[in-house]
């Protein structure tokens, strides 16, 4: 007989994703994402909650530029010209997400976790966030860019998926932002 493991995922990572699926249940909030550079991350932490199906409508892993023009709407133009990693393409990611699950609120994450892929302007631990709040004004662009540093594609990872926990509790805001 084996003993049952809870989760494979840090502790830190859990108890976020607790309290934003404890905190948007109370406000009644349901949420969606789109990840790329974090692959799911942030929704397998949210799913290891008990309940999060209350909050948890929709995921999108679309970490090829394909899958984020055909899944999330984001124009192929808008990626050619800014790239991937940038801040047109996270609330392009956002918008996407928060329009193809009709979710209050949607976050979306693109980055370089690295080891390669990283530039002068774009350095490995560079990672974007957008957010878009069901009937926001779509001219108001809520993205933000942060750089982490080279920390391992782990620790990348993990810091931007604490990062997007952050922005999908109520009344987070894109400034401040662990």
């Amino acid at each position: 007989m084996t003993d049952k493991m809870d989760s494979l995922l840090p502790p830190e990572l859990l108890d976020a994703a607790r309290r934003v699926v404890d905190a948007n249940r109370a406000a009644g909030r349901r949420i969606a994402l789109a990840e790329s550079c974090t692959g799911g991350l942030v929704a397998a932490a949210i799913t290891e909650i008990p309940g999060s199906s209350d909050v948890l409508g929709s995921s999108f892993v679309t970490y090829s530029n394909e899958a984020k023009v055909s899944m999330l709407d984001v124009p192929f133009e808008m990626i050619e010209t800014f790239g991937a990693v940038s801040i047109a393409v996270a609330w392009a990611m956002a918008r996407g997400a928060q329009e193809r699950s009709d979710a209050d609120i949607a976050v979306a994450i693109t980055g370089v976790a690295g080891p390669g892929g990283g530039s002068d302007k774009k350095p490995v631990g560079t990672v974007v966030f957008g957010r878009a709040i069901k009937g926001a004004d779509p001219e108001d662009i809520a993205a933000d860019k942060r750089h982490f540093g080279d920390l391992g594609r782990g620790g990348v990872r993990l810091q931007a998926a604490l990062c997007a926990l952050e922005l999908l509790m109520p009344g987070a805001s894109l400034e401040g932002a662990p």
